[in-house]
């Protein structure tokens, strides 16, 4: 089975490095929730359903804000006391960028998670 979380990803980051505006990835419930992650943070504009046939995809307006997207592999857990260890690994600096986090209250950036106190499952990252 593909993961279809990193081919969205890496289709997302083809796109924004090709300056196109529009990208259609495969449409489940993780890929949904990380896209939409990324639009409350301004990393994509929009985000569409589609039916093609029997299968959903799903439309995203591109921002061009994208510099690196990523999914992690293994997708580490991590304590609310090793956000720091991971942003150092998989962001280039400071407030630059984030990591996307599956948590027990659904999928959030790494700021929300530490400002909750919550650890979870390291997924993607994106600068």
């Amino acid at each position: 089975m593909a993961d279809l979380l990193a081919e969205s990803l890496n289709k997302i980051k083809t796109y924004e490095n090709l300056g196109r505006e529009q990208c259609t990835v495969a449409s489940t419930k993780l890929v949904r929730n990380v896209l939409m992650t990324l639009k409350q943070n301004g990393y994509v504009n929009e985000i569409e359903e589609v039916q093609d046939g029997k299968f959903k995809s799903l439309k995203v307006s591109l921002a061009n804000k994208i510099n690196n997207i990523g999914a992690v592999k293994p997708r580490h857990a991590v304590k609310v006391s090793d956000y720091r260890r991971y942003e150092n690994r998989y962001i280039p600096s400071k407030d630059f960028g984030l990591l996307i986090m599956s948590t027990p209250e659904g999928i959030m950036s790494n700021r929300d998670a530490k400002e909750k106190r919550m650890g979870g499952r390291l997924l993607a990252y994106v600068y």
